[in-house]
């Protein structure tokens, strides 16, 4: 009789500890994805700040260079001043 209360004591246990490791809302299957969805979370922040960084400091190029402006302007967005025309060249390889 004892003999099979330890055991069924101990079969318990491992039911209980195989819910909390896997099963459970605080288990340890959801804290390790958790942490890794974390991390990505960071990395990503760090790169949008990187990235941040360097439109800000093209916003600054931008405005203290005119030159700057009108080239980007010109050749990314095909504008053009009131009084001229663009005229393409259409170079063959």
């Amino acid at each position: 009789m004892k003999g099979k209360r330890t055991w069924l004591i101990g079969l318990l246990a491992a039911f209980v500890a195989v819910w909390f490791l896997f099963f459970d809302t605080h288990s340890l299957m959801t804290k390790i994805k958790l942490e890794n969805q974390k991390k990505d979370l960071i990395e990503r922040t760090e790169e949008y700040q990187l990235r941040t960084a360097e439109l800000e400091q093209k916003i600054k190029d931008l405005e203290t260079s005119p030159d700057l402006l009108e080239k980007i302007a010109r050749e990314d967005y095909g504008m053009r001043k009131p009084d001229e025309t663009v005229y393409k060249i259409k170079v063959q390889d």
